[in-house]
């Protein structure tokens, strides 16, 4: 489903991406794991349109999206979620997640508003607390569910291929277990994720596949198993005494 070759980016003469190269297919869940600074954030803003690259190539169900607007990706069916959330804090829940089903009506689904109302129906289905808290607004709600209602909105856009950048940041365990057993749940349903974490241990214990960033470039890649196991991933990322959510 998407294809990057030699991707470089960065801010003015700060060069942060470096040739990456990394493929995601369709119905998987592929996550790219790094410190803080490694670029991971970098990454899901150049493939999204956010950010200018300055080479290499980005193929989406193999047309070429680099270089494309932000709002001609999303209409293509690539949706971020951003990191921090950023939901309308003014806005309701239902406000917020109504606008993001503007992108599916403007492609021809939708404009009777039966669509849209279907996918309200789905995303109050994944997350059962935003349907309580639908005419609430958003600034209101508390950390987990402002990320619950980002991926929402989102997923109001019926995305082929959703990107998340750090959907844990700053939530307590257990929320951080529900949402990401909703990310599960979704590629169960068919959704292509792509997803950026810097808590490595729970991301690869849910994806297919992932890569690993240091200052750039993508450093090591292979199935998530695979990366869970090595030595080295093991004393970078995933360190001892972490507390497991799953369990």
């Amino acid at each position: 489903m998407l294809k990057v070759r030699n991707l470089e980016a960065g801010y003015g003469p700060l060069k942060v991406l470096k040739q990456v190269s990394l493929h995601v297919s369709a119905g998987e869940i592929v996550t790219l794991i790094g410190a803080n600074g490694a670029g991971k954030s970098t990454l899901l803003r150049a493939l999204s349109g956010l950010l200018a690259t300055s080479g290499g190539e980005v193929l989406f169900n193999g047309t070429s999206i680099r270089g494309l607007p932000a709002e001609r990706i999303v209409d293509l069916g690539i949706a971020l979620v951003p990191e921090g959330r950023q939901v309308f804090a003014a806005m309701s829940v239902r406000e917020n997640l109504i606008l993001g089903g503007y992108v599916a009506a403007r492609r021809g689904r939708g404009r009777d508003g039966q669509g849209t109302s279907r996918s309200l129906e789905q995303v109050y289905e994944l997350f059962p607390v935003l349907r309580e808290r639908t005419e609430q607004l958003a600034g209101t709600l508390s950390g987990g569910e402002q990320q619950m209602l980002a991926m929402g909105r989102a997923l109001m856009t019926d995305p082929r291929l959703l990107m998340m950048d750090e959907p844990s940041m700053g939530l307590a365990p257990l929320i951080v277990r529900d949402i990401f057993r909703a990310i599960q749940r979704l590629r169960d349903e068919g959704r292509t994720v792509l997803l950026v974490e810097q808590n490595a241990r729970a991301a690869l214990r849910i994806a297919d596949r992932g890569y690993v960033i240091e200052t750039g470039k993508l450093v090591l890649e292979g199935e998530a198993g695979f990366l869970l196991s090595d030595r080295e991933v093991q004393r970078a990322y995933l360190g001892k005494g972490y507390r497991e959510v799953w369990e």
